[in-house]
């Protein structure tokens, strides 16, 4: 490999091994990018959550600028952390040169200086090895994570150091998946530390590990430790403290949603949407109070959440599935008449909302359709079963789902006694067929053709038996006059 600058020029004395040298590079990448204090009273405060995102995997990823850290979002390359190690270096007129393929990079003493004075040695290797450990966990080198933290935990060095160590350790074992591990070691983070501004951050992310395990008792547990103890400590930064406490009673809500105990959810889920949170999406829990309800037998109150949902967030992700609640419990309630009217207005949902998330609008528009049609159907409400079914037909033009949609159309037909419409459904099925690649079309809808040609065949028999038929009591009628008008 070529040098930037003669070899004579650069001198023997300033060869140093590869280790030490990347440890520099970090420090001197890393020494504006990160605090890390001796010790501290407060914790800064939560950047506000992600409406895309629900609360516990905001804690995971790391947006809460918790009292624990602060998590990069991306693991910088080897070569980008050298590249801009380097022209820092050389913004600072230090001498570099490229001495051979073992050695990469090589740097004068000046490089030194960058590295803050009134830092002993044992607590710069710290540092470095600390965001070195970060980055391995975030390009998923578990083991040499584990290793680098592992030999900070066992140096002299200060107390916070080794907290901050501990921590990420947690976090390795967590992101490899070794969740057992992981609840371990925030357990003796817990021991420790006990005195921490991070505790109340800390047991909430122990409740989400116990969830993620199964552990549903455990982990409510550990989202009521993270209230009780934002009361315990003393705390400054209590608006910090209050977005946790906001935190624990979501995730209490959405453990109890989990277990399938759908009363005590929608009872904190109600809590929440009623008290005036700011730190939590109160579309999200407006929205799970809905779906927690529509398990639970009071279907008027239901029906008036997911109204009232609707009315509040019109732009939702969430309106198409909500609707269909609405739509199925006033089905429920009997009011058949107003159930489709919400079916049709999902059918024929707004397209500006329905281009955002085109996949979720048709799921939900061919469910709630297809439900609230056969409800219809099976009670012998033709005409409505008919409406909705007709506007199901034209979400999806693949024989897939057009084929099934148009039977049903036809049978509709059938029941209305209109015979040469239903004839005409059946033809147009039929026609589809040359359409179908008959090797990778389902079983059932190759059956829907055979059905649909037999019904066709079936109802032009009936409609020649009926013209005889007639034809023979015509017949009739005129024989039994020409006999009694016989003298």
């Amino acid at each position: 490999m070529k040098s930037f600058f003669p070899k004579e020029a650069v001198s023997e004395r300033w060869r140093i091994g590869l280790k030490d040298l990347l440890r520099l590079f970090v420090a001197v990448w890393m020494s504006f990018a990160v605090n890390l204090p001796a010790g501290t009273n407060s914790a800064p405060g939560l950047q506000p959550l992600s409406k895309e995102k629900t609360v516990s995997e905001s804690i995971k990823s790391g947006e809460t600028n918790s009292p624990v850290q602060r998590v990069e979002k991306k693991a910088p390359s080897i070569e980008e952390t050298l590249t801009e190690a380097l022209a820092t270096i050389k913004s600072t007129g230090a001498n570099v040169g490229i001495l051979s393929a073992d050695v990469p990079l090589s740097i004068t003493t000046n490089v030194v200086s960058l590295i803050s004075t009134n830092e002993t040695r044992q607590i710069t290797d710290a540092r470095i090895q600390m965001h070195l450990a970060r980055s391995l966990r975030l390009a998923q080198d578990y083991a040499l994570a584990t290793k680098t933290l592992v030999a900070v935990l066992q140096g002299e060095i200060p107390r916070e150091f080794k907290r901050l160590a501990l921590f990420e350790l947690a976090l390795v074992a967590s992101d490899s998946g070794q969740l057992l591990k992981s609840q371990q070691i925030l357990a003796q983070y817990l021991q420790s530390y006990s005195e921490d501004p991070s505790i109340p951050d800390v047991l909430l992310r122990q409740g989400l590990l116990y969830r993620q395990m199964g552990v549903n008792t455990m982990a409510v547990s550990k989202f009521y430790a993270v209230m009780s103890s934002t009361l315990r400590l003393k705390l400054d930064n209590l608006d910090y403290y209050k977005k946790l406490v906001e935190m624990a009673q979501v995730e209490i809500a959405n453990t109890y949603y989990l277990q399938g105990k759908y009363s005590e959810a929608a009872d904190f889920f109600g809590r929440l949407a009623k008290n005036r949170t700011v730190h939590v999406d109160k579309a999200q829990v407006n929205f799970k109070l809905v779906r927690s309800l529509s398990y639970l037998p009071d279907v008027v109150e239901c029906g008036a959440k997911a109204q009232s949902f609707l009315d509040l967030y019109p732009a939702s992700i969430e309106v198409p599935e909500v609707r269909f609640i609405l739509a199925s419990a006033l089905k429920n309630l009997g009011r058949n008449e107003d159930s489709m009217k919400q079916v049709l207005l999902l059918l024929q949902s707004q397209e500006e909302n329905a281009k955002k998330h085109p996949e979720t609008w048709i799921y939900w528009q061919q469910k709630a359709g297809n439900t609230v049609a056969n409800r219809l159907y099976k009670e012998g409400d033709f005409l409505n079963a008919l409406e909705i079914y007709l506007g199901l037909a034209e979400l999806d033009k693949s024989p897939l789902w057009q084929v099934p949609v148009w039977y049903q159309i036809g049978l509709v037909y059938e029941q209305l006694a209109q015979p040469a419409k239903a004839t005409e459904i059946y033809s147009q099925i039929v026609a589809r067929q040359k359409d179908v690649d008959a090797k990778d079309a389902s079983q059932s809808l190759l059956s829907l053709f055979d059905m649909a040609k037999w019904r066709k065949e079936y109802i032009a028999w009936t409609e020649k038996a009926h013209a005889v038929s007639k034809g023979f009591q015509r017949t009739g009628a005129l024989s039994s006059v020409e006999i009694a008008d016989t003298p």
